[in-house]
C-alpha cells in the first residue's frame, strides 16, 4: 500500500513538473528541423543526360561554354558553380574564390557584358552566354588598360581583390568610358578590398576614364 501510494504521488509529481527543455536542446530541434524541411521541400532540377546511377537531386549533363572568346565542351553535375568550373575544369585561377557565398566580389567576371559574382551562379545555366574573365582582358602582346592602370597607380596590395575589382570596372567602363567619381564607387561598393586599397583602385579606374 506504502509503495503504491508513493508511486501514486511519482506520477502526480511528474504530471505537474514535466521535464524541462533547454534553450539549447530547443533551438538545436528546431536548427534540424529546418533543415530536413529545405532538403526535402526544394525540388530536383529536371536535367537532360541524367545519369540514374547518380544519387537522387545530382545529374551531370555535358554543356558548351564561351569563356574568354573560346569555347569548352565540359561535363558538370547540377549543383557546380561556375566558379569551381572557371578554376577546376579550365584552370582559370585568376578569378578568385574568397568568400564563396557573394559577399566580397573576389569571384567577379562578365557574362554578357554584365559584372557578376561566379560563386552564385550556376555552371549548368550558362550555355549560351558570354563569359569574360581577368584572363580576357591580356592581349597578345600587351595589357589591358586597366590593367595597365593598376600597375601604375597602385590599385593593388596584396592582390587578391585585384582580378574581381578589375572585371567590375571593366563593365562600368565599357557602359560608362568617363564615369564619375561617385559612378566609379558605385560601381565598385560589391567589391570588397582586405588591404583598404580603395582610393588608389578609384584613381586607377579614373584615370582609364580620363584617357578613354
Amino acid at each position: 500500500m506504502g509503495e503504491k501510494n508513493k508511486k501514486s504521488k511519482g506520477e502526480e509529481k511528474g504530471k505537474q513538473n514535466p521535464p524541462r527543455v533547454s534553450r539549447r536542446s530547443f533551438l538545436k530541434g528546431i536548427g534540424a528541423s529546418a533543415i530536413a524541411t529545405a532538403m526535402t521541400s526544394i525540388p530536383a532540377p529536371s536535367l537532360p543526360g541524367a545519369e540514374a546511377a547518380l544519387p537522387p537531386g545530382l545529374r551531370e549533363a555535358v554543356i558548351e561554354l564561351s569563356v574568354n572568346e573560346r569555347i569548352y565542351r565540359v561535363k558538370v553535375k547540377s549543383h557546380w558553380t561556375l566558379l569551381e568550373v572557371l578554376r577546376k575544369d579550365l584552370g582559370l585561377t585568376g578569378t578568385k574564390k574568397a568568400c564563396d557565398r557573394g559577399n566580397c566580389g573576389a569571384c567577379t567576371v562578365l557574362v554578357d557584358g554584365e559584372a557578376v559574382y561566379a560563386c552564385s551562379l550556376l555552371a549548368i545555366g550558362m550555355e549560351g552566354k558570354k563569359i569574360l574573365t581577368v584572363e580576357g582582358l591580356k592581349g597578345a602582346e600587351r595589357l589591358h588598360p586597366i590593367q595597365k592602370a593598376f600597375s601604375e597607380h597602385g590599385g593593388y596590395q596584396c592582390g587578391f581583390c585585384t582580378s574581381g575589382q578589375m572585371m567590375a570596372a571593366k563593365a562600368l567602363l565599357d557602359k560608362n568610358p568617363h564615369p564619375k567619381l561617385s559612378e566609379v564607387r558605385a560601381a565598385l561598393a560589391g567589391n570588397l578590398c582586405r588591404c583598404g586599397a580603395y582610393p588608389k583602385i578609384i584613381e586607377s579606374v579614373l584615370s582609364v576614364g580620363s584617357k578613354a
